[in-house]
């Protein structure tokens, strides 16, 4: 086997293993879809039914834990099972992040500072355990745990940073949208009209379309 077909080979062996779909504008509307519906679902039962978040937490931890371990054992892409993910990992966040601004006495500004040291530990052990953080790079069950846990932390620091600014700084739900908006029309000039890291860029905008 030449070197042309073995590399077309590797790629297309690398390709299979990846359960991860391809990062798309409809990838972007599915996701701020499936995010607002976790973000609903966390409430109504915290809230709603009066749970509370830690009772809440502990419900939607067990939903996520067995939503990515069916993920992980997949043999490939279910697109179902990954956007079920997805919304898992928002339900979560949702709940946790409420914990975390409302229950821990340290505000939304603390909340978000935490979540934010969490996350970037997550990336930087990610890094140095895979040797990339990047959504091309989940070929493996190790690279998917990760993926999964950045993700879940991602969707927890952005419902603590819309709570932050539509409500401790009595933004409003409207401009705060447009606000979100805005830096998500910044991210996508970047995307396309500069050499800024796509890795950096996704999970910037992973976090503010939650």
């Amino acid at each position: 086997m030449n070197k042309s077909m073995s590399g077309d080979y590797t790629a297309t062996v690398k390709q299979a293993l990846v359960k991860v779909p391809e990062v798309t504008l409809l990838f972007w509307i599915i996701k701020i879809a499936a995010t607002t519906l976790g973000e609903t679902a966390g409430d109504a039962l915290s809230m709603s039914l009066n749970l509370g978040y830690i009772i809440s937490t502990a419900i939607f931890a067990v939903i996520f834990t067995i939503a990515v371990a069916t993920q992980i054992k997949a043999k490939q892409f279910n697109k179902w099972l990954y956007w079920g993910t997805i919304v898992a990992t928002t339900t979560l966040g949702t709940t946790i992040a409420d914990f975390v601004d409302r229950s821990l006495g340290i505000g939304y500004a603390g909340g978000s500072s935490l979540l934010f040291i969490m996350l970037v530990l997550c990336l930087i052990v990610w890094r140095k355990t895979m040797g990339s953080i990047s959504v091309d790079s989940i070929v493996s069950p190790k690279a998917e745990v990760f993926y999964w846990t950045t993700i879940m932390f991602s969707q927890t620091l952005g419902t603590a940073l819309g709570d932050w600014v539509a409500d401790s700084k009595g933004m409003g739900y409207t401009t705060s949208a447009i606000i979100f908006g805005g830096l998500l029309a910044v991210i996508a000039g970047a995307y396309f009209w500069t050499k800024i890291s796509r890795t950096l860029l996704f999970w910037s905008a992973f976090i503010l379309t939650r």
